[in-house]
């Protein structure tokens, strides 16, 4: 080969060696370059490209160009389907980074919180106003959504675990539900299976009523335990629970916030105090907490308890004492009134007294 040929190829070579460290330079820098793509929420439209993908980006300013972002995802593997969904990128990750989160569909989850004590109709309220939820329930009743969930027939209060679930955009309300439906499950099974020996209930059903009830009575974890035990002698014994969420719970809208002796003495399918034994249908929906206490309950003689007016309980074991409880806690509170009771007020306070029984 002559020398100028020879020459000349030998620098056509090195030009590309050049090109190719420089290229390569580039590309490296580019896919571990420190990107500010700011706080602003960036959404993978389903069926997205690669190269769409990075255009969009480099378009808002994420990136500096988008050609390196898209060989550099060929060259190392990256370049397979993005995942659907919002992405919030940090400032300061790599245009690698960037990539692995939406590869691996690292999405932005949004919270819906579903508390201790909450009924299923104040489940469905929250979940119709979570706004990146999509919304699929709206209109439809109890029964049907039970029956979309493939639990026909089931009566939806007590069902659903009480708890803080995350969701992606585009999720529906009866993902969060069914997950809420298959936690319960899977925790009442769990407690029923290790429960104390000789409880008065029959299945796990009647169990998850009873948490419910205890749920409703306090909120304080000490005393869960025993009021579950009052119930629990009170079943024992055939005595009536006279429990007042569940008479609350049998009024519906009834109920205005005040719950008058007469609202005791009217009879439905939730009056504890009419009727003896659990009610049909769990009243609310049970935290942990509570289906422990109703499977563990701590053992004693007391089968009254009387709210004390800072938010714990006096537990009694006979009538009388009982009574001077509610003399001491509850009627005792009224009579230091600005205004004196009526005599009528005396009256009714005088027949709760007689209806504890």
């Amino acid at each position: 080969m002559p020398f100028a040929m020879r020459s000349l190829l030998i620098r056509l070579v090195a030009s590309l060696l050049i090109v190719c460290v420089i290229g390569t330079g580039y590309l490296f820098w580019a896919w571990n370059h420190s990107l500010k793509p700011g706080t602003e929420i960036y959404n993978v439209k389903p069926g997205m490209s690669l190269r769409a993908f990075a255009r969009e980006l480099s378009a808002r300013g994420a990136l500096p160009e988008s050609h390196s972002f898209v060989w550099l995802a060929h060259l190392t593997g990256h370049d397979r389907a993005l995942k659907s969904g919002e992405y919030r990128f940090r400032d300061g990750m790599t245009a690698s980074e960037l990539l692995d989160q939406v590869v691996a569909g690292r999405v932005i989850e949004y919270p819906v919180v579903l508390i201790e004590g909450w009924t299923f109709q104040q489940f469905l309220a929250v979940l119709a106003e979570a706004p990146k939820l999509t919304h699929t329930l709206s209109g439809l009743s109890a029964s049907a959504i039970m029956e979309r969930l493939g639990h026909p027939g089931e009566h939806p209060e007590g069902r659903f675990f009480p708890d803080t679930y995350y969701h992606s955009t585009g999720q529906t309300d009866i993902m969060i539900l069914a997950k809420a439906y298959d936690k319960m499950q899977m925790l009442l099974q769990r407690e029923w299976e290790g429960r104390e020996n000789n409880l008065p209930l029959k299945n796990m059903y009647e169990a998850l009523i009873l948490a419910s009830i205890v749920e409703k009575e306090t909120g304080r974890d000490d005393e869960r335990r025993l009021i579950a035990g009052v119930f629990i002698n009170r079943l024992r014994h055939g005595m009536r629970l006279q429990t007042d969420p569940t008479v609350i719970y049998g009024m519906g809208k009834m109920f205005d916030g005040n719950l008058r002796l007469k609202d005791l003495r009217r009879d439905t399918p939730y009056n504890t105090y009419t009727r003896r034994g659990l009610p049909p249908t769990p009243v609310a929906m049970p935290g942990k907490a509570s289906l422990q206490a109703a499977l563990h309950p701590t053992v004693t003689g007391a089968v009254f308890f009387v709210a004390r007016g800072d938010g714990s309980h006096e537990f009694s074991s006979t009538l009388e004492e009982h009574n001077k409880a509610v003399l001491k806690y509850q009627l005792k509170g009224k009579l230091r009134k600005t205004i004196p009771p009526t005599a009528s007020d005396t009256r009714e306070q005088n027949s709760k007294i007689k209806a504890l029984r």
